[in-house]
């Protein structure tokens, strides 16, 4: 553009009284340059601008509001807005739109988010509480925990382990309890839904196994960012309430007891009190978001916690898996058990109960438990010795057998 020659036509015209043909000729332009020059309020008043308008624009007010309500896939709003507002734009704009609106709500973390309805639940554990029964007998237990973000309804349950297994157990008891799934689901970086080893400070790697089971449970994992507690606040704060177990040490018989405790608990946040969060109780906010829930087929899921071949119990209550024995508790000789082999430890199951665990690093050809070794000997050879006498040939004989172990290995190598 030649911004020099508006002043020099003037001058030019003024002088030398040239035509714009000859002024055009004489700066080396056409005469609609010069004119152009000459007379911009002309052309300014004739210009046209162009303004792109999207199709999705007149709509985007009604989406919001529709997403403020409820967790609608971008399919259900593109219908209504065809069907009922005329809507002539793509399926592909719409769901680039609401993808991007669920994010901002999410990452804001404001109270907009509560009123999403079957969009997203947290999980994660309450660990290693430590309980003593009325006995003395000390429990270690773990409590799994979910909860959805709108309604703050809540599903908990008591386990011995973490283990991926009992985390897919626990998610498929906690999908029938609810009746369904939420959209997505945000876990922290736990090493049976993160893999630790391919992941890096900026990049979360979710592990394969994780990510067929959300896939057959249709839900998405959402991880949480690290150093940002806030993220999965809602869970955290269930976690809290979980130390009120924590009144029940020395007040329970057994496990069976102890988890009956669990499901009175679980029942209370539901139906009794109300959440502080929404000042309500959680039963009658989920009434308005269950039909948001995304459908489970439950019976897929149990592929990933029970496993097919079953073993069955020899009279010694030991199993052979893959040439090693393992001991279980006397009550399930002659039943079948079954077995879930993970990275770490041999876990064997009683139909979907988990029996017991033995660490894979330190597993011999023969591994018993000592419970299982004294109620074995009480029941059967050694019902009439007492206590004390039953231990000390448990001791030296577990000696012998790790001896057994070790030249088997000798000569193996």
């Amino acid at each position: 553009m030649r911004k020099d020659l508006t002043v020099e036509l003037l001058v030019e015209r003024e002088v030398k009284k040239l035509n714009k043909t000859e002024l055009a000729r004489v700066y080396g332009c056409c005469w609609e340059t010069i004119d152009r020059r000459l007379n911009p309020d002309k052309y300014n008043k004739n210009k046209k601008e162009r303004i792109y308008t999207s199709k999705l624009e007149p709509f985007k007010k009604l989406i919001d509001e529709k997403l403020e309500e409820a967790n609608i896939p971008a399919t259900g709003l593109l219908f209504l807005l065809k069907e009922k507002y005329g809507y002539e734009g793509g399926y592909g704009i719409l769901r680039k739109y609401i993808s991007t609106k669920k994010e901002d709500i999410i990452s804001k973390l404001t109270i907009r988010f509560e009123t999403i309805k079957g969009y997203q639940s947290q999980v994660d554990w309450k660990e290693n509480l430590k309980l003593y029964d009325k006995d003395g007998n000390e429990y270690i237990i773990n409590i799994f925990l979910i909860v959805l973000g709108y309604s703050r309804m809540k599903y908990i349950e008591l386990t011995f382990d973490k283990t991926q297994p009992t985390l897919f157990k626990c998610l498929s008891n906690a999908f029938e309890y609810f009746g369904g799934t939420t959209e997505e689901i945000l876990f922290d970086n736990m090493k049976t839904i993160v893999d630790h080893i391919h992941s890096s400070y900026s990049e979360l790697i979710i592990n394969t196994k994780a990510l067929q089971f959300a896939k057959d449970a249709n839900f998405k994992i959402r991880t949480c960012k690290a150093y940002r507690p806030r993220t999965k606040g809602k869970v955290e704060t269930l976690a809290k309430i979980m130390n009120r177990l924590k009144a029940f040490n020395h007040e329970f018989n057994n496990k069976e007891e102890l988890n009956n405790v669990v499901k009175k608990l679980n029942y209370n946040l539901n139906y009794i009190e109300k959440s502080q969060a929404i000042d309500e109780i959680p039963a009658n906010k989920f009434i308005n978001e269950k039909e948001y829930l995304f459908r489970v087929n439950l019976s897929i899921l149990k592929q990933y916690y029970v496993p097919s071949k079953t073993y069955k119990v020899s009279n010694e209550s030991m199993i052979n898996y893959q040439g090693v024995k393992y001991s279980v508790p006397i009550k399930y000789i002659d039943k079948y058990l079954s077995v879930l082999d993970d990275d770490t430890f041999i876990n064997i199951y009683y139909n979907t109960d988990l029996v017991t665990s033995y660490n894979k690093s330190t597993s011999k050809k023969f591994n018993y438990k000592s419970d299982d070794y004294f109620n074995i000997l009480k029941n059967s050879a050694f019902k009439d010795k007492n206590e004390d006498d039953i231990q000390k040939y448990i001791k030296n004989n577990l000696q012998n057998m790790d001896s057994i172990n070790i030249e088997k290995e000798k000569n193996h190598d």
